[in-house]
């Protein structure tokens, strides 16, 4: 491995065209794919690097006829004029960090995704017809990018107004951008599907990727992605590289899903150029903006070089998360800042360590969330906003008699709804923390409102609301106490299958296929990841469907991740049954059982639950066709979360060996399917 590793290093200056880079001047090469080795160069070498011994230039705005550039001495950003396009990032000698080979309109871009009601999806990077400098000082410069909407434009484009921000900071080693989409009340209705910043690098220089400790890797060039170079799998973003520039990555999957990433993980991603070693980061210091809570799945970085700030999409949700405006509904939103980081390595040192100290500034945008700096009125300021503050129990009368406290769960403040309803809310802002050991919790800095507080505890199903509506106001500091979520129950346990964590992670997850292969993956404790574990089922399981034996089988063995469909040697796909077998003791038969059934994602699916007869012409309990979120595909352990209930007449069940069959018998598509979180059986009240 370490030889194959070095001779792709070594070809780097023949498929890119830099005659300079080879194996002597790289002292990675070899361990380029080991995320976990260790780093040697202090961050004070790194800064000093960064930033020299240069004096802090003040920031200067030059006003061009079709560009404008911002430069404070470390990075200068040119910005078409009045489009609000960034077409170049110069930075440490490099003339432009961004693809010079594209056209300017396809550099980095704000870009969304949007249908009119009834109408067909319109993809529409964001350009600006009006220019103006909002701040122009040694300190600061802000820039704005406005286009306005009238009636003039219906059908065209979006019905908002769109503020597009940008902030060159003294001192700074990057810069922020943010905007402000508003939607006027007299405008007609409108859906929007995804809203993004989008970052397309030089593909001579960008081709390490990182975007966690144990996801970074040597990546494909985008030629690899061509006719000739690669073969198009099940869908058009999974490729197989047939002949990649790069010979070490022969035969592996691409596939940009399979670097998605949740929410509250997703903070900071990007690139890593080793000759000069240059690291290009996209920084997101809050999920306040965020669509859906801290579990929603969005991508990152992939073969482009791309590099993405999401922040909204409907990918692992479906048209649960895309919201609809109506006309005459007013609307506005600020999304970011996030911040675009760039640093570098002095010559010798390890260009890897870019990772390590894009991190650290992560955690210091982090800390100094929210900014100061931004110029518009309705980006409030930490004085501006409120504070609140309690701690979390679980009353579970089968579990303890004490009250448990609620430690590591999810806490936010989400716009009023039912509960559970912050997971498909797609609009507003939500503010999100975890409890501690003891169940206590704080979530500082959230912006004026009324929210409901919601929550969720790993190790129990369902939602908690708390029933009191909250109002936070400037300055204020809310002290909510201690507050008591009652999980769903009604009898003893009888038996579980799984962990409930909203998530199919702890099941059975195969081998790929040894013919499509990720080698990120290998060995990766998110294996989940690799393509086509769908297929995998019909050979684990080739003349029949999943039998689980309650007190004989183990749920990480012998429970598939995912129930999927049974492709048939014709092509065509017939749907699944699987089967709960366990044995009661006694039962009175005038009593009723509980069935609790939590998905942990659902495809265009159906769960139906059957007792005892497996032919029964209806079922006891069927969830009719539910989902979208398209997980299975997209290499995703979870999407939305689904909670059912059911039922189960003691008349049903008998003293001995009893079957449960779920069946999902949609099967138009490979990819329709269920993923279970979590199966309890509970007896009746005691």
């Amino acid at each position: 491995m370490r030889r194959k590793l070095q001779n792709i290093l070594g070809c780097l200056s023949d498929c890119c065209g830099c005659t300079q880079h080879n194996q002597s001047q790289n002292p990675v090469a070899g361990d380029i794919q080991n995320p976990d080795r260790h780093f040697h160069i202090g961050k004070q070498a790194l800064r000093e690097n960064n930033y020299g011994s240069m004096p802090r230039h003040s920031v200067r705005l030059h006003i061009q006829d079709r560009h404008v550039v911002m430069d404070n001495g470390i990075v200068q950003i040119t910005l078409s004029k009045p489009e609000g396009i960034v077409t170049g990032i110069r930075y440490n000698g490099i003339d432009n960090l961004l693809e010079v080979l594209n056209r300017e309109t396809n550099r980095g871009y704000w870009d969304l995704f949007w249908n009119p009601p009834g109408g067909k999806g319109i993809f529409d990077v964001i350009s600006g017809t009006s220019f103006r400098v909002i701040i122009e000082n040694e300190e600061q410069v802000e820039l704005s990018f406005i286009r306005m909407w009238d009636h003039s434009l219906e059908g065209k484009y979006i019905p908002l107004n769109i503020d597009k921000r940008f902030i060159l900071l003294r001192g700074s080693s990057g810069f922020y951008s943010y905007a402000i989409y508003e939607h006027l009340q007299e405008w007609p209705g409108f859906e929007l599907g995804e809203t993004r910043i989008t970052f397309k690098l030089r593909k001579d220089k960008f081709q390490y990727m990182a975007v966690a400790d144990n996801r970074q890797r040597l990546m494909p060039l985008p030629d690899d992605r061509m006719p000739g170079r690669c073969q198009t799998l099940a869908y058009p973003e999974a490729v197989q590289l047939v002949n990649p520039k790069h010979p070490g990555l022969k035969g592996e999957v691409d596939d940009k899903y399979q670097y998605s990433c949740k929410n509250e993980d997703n903070q900071v991603h990007g690139w890593i150029s080793f000759n000069p070693p240059v690291g290009f980061w996209q920084i997101t210091p809050s999920n306040e903006f965020r669509t859906a809570g801290p579990l929603k799945q969005n991508l990152t970085s992939h073969v482009g070089p791309t590099t993405l700030a999401m922040f909204h999409s409907s990918h692992y949700a479906g048209k649960d998360l895309v919201p609809r405006f109506n006309p005459g509904e007013y609307w506005k939103k600020v999304f970011g800042p996030v911040f675009i980081y760039v640093n570098s390595a002095a010559t010798g040192h390890d260009p890897l360590f870019l990772w390590e100290d894009a991190k650290i500034q992560m955690m210091a945008e982090v800390q100094s969330w929210p900014y100061s700096f931004p110029a518009y009125e309705d980006f409030q300021k930490s004085e501006q906003r409120g504070n609140i503050a309690g701690r979390l129990l679980v009353h579970d009368r089968y579990m303890s008699k004490d009250y448990i406290v609620a430690r590591g769960a999810y806490v936010g403040l989400a716009p009023p709804g039912d509960v559970g309803s912050w997971q498909r809310e797609c609009k507003d802002y939500q503010f999100w923390t975890r409890a501690d050991e003891s169940g206590c919790f704080s979530i500082k800095n959230v912006r004026t409102g009324d929210y409901n507080l919601y929550a969720w505890v790993p190790g129990f199903i369902g939602d908690y609301r708390c029933e009191v509506a909250i109002t936070l106001t400037s300055g204020c500091n809310i002290e909510m106490g201690d507050l008591v979520f009652g999980p769903p129950r009604d009898g003893p346990t009888l038996w579980e299958i799984g962990i409930p964590d909203r998530s199919a992670a702890e099941f059975y997850v195969p081998d790929p296929d040894p013919m499509h292969v990720n080698r990120l993956f290998i060995n990766h404790p998110d294996r989940f990841r690799q393509y086509g574990l769908w297929a995998r089922y019909v050979d684990l399981y080739p003349d029949a469907d999943l039998v689980y034996t309650v007190g004989v089988s183990d749920y990480s063995k012998d429970w598939f991740f995912a129930q999927v469909v049974r492709q048939k040697d014709d092509g065509t796909h017939v749907g699944t049954t699987w089967q709960i077998k366990f044995k009661l003791a006694e039962i009175d038969h005038k009593s009723t059982f509980k069935l609790r059934v939590a998905l942990a994602s659902a495809t265009l699916a159906e769960l139906q639950v059957r007792v005892n007869d497996q032919n029964a012409p209806r079922p006891l309990f069927t969830t009719g066709l539910i989902g979208r979120d398209n997980s299975i595909a997209r290499h995703g352990i979870h999407g939305l979360y689904w909670l059912y209930n059911v039922n189960i007449p003691g008349a049903r069940l008998v003293e001995g060996e009893n079957t449960i069959f779920l069946t999902q018998p949609r099967c138009t598509s490979p990819f329709q399917g269920l993923m279970y979180d979590y199966l309890r059986l509970e007896g009746p009240a005691t």
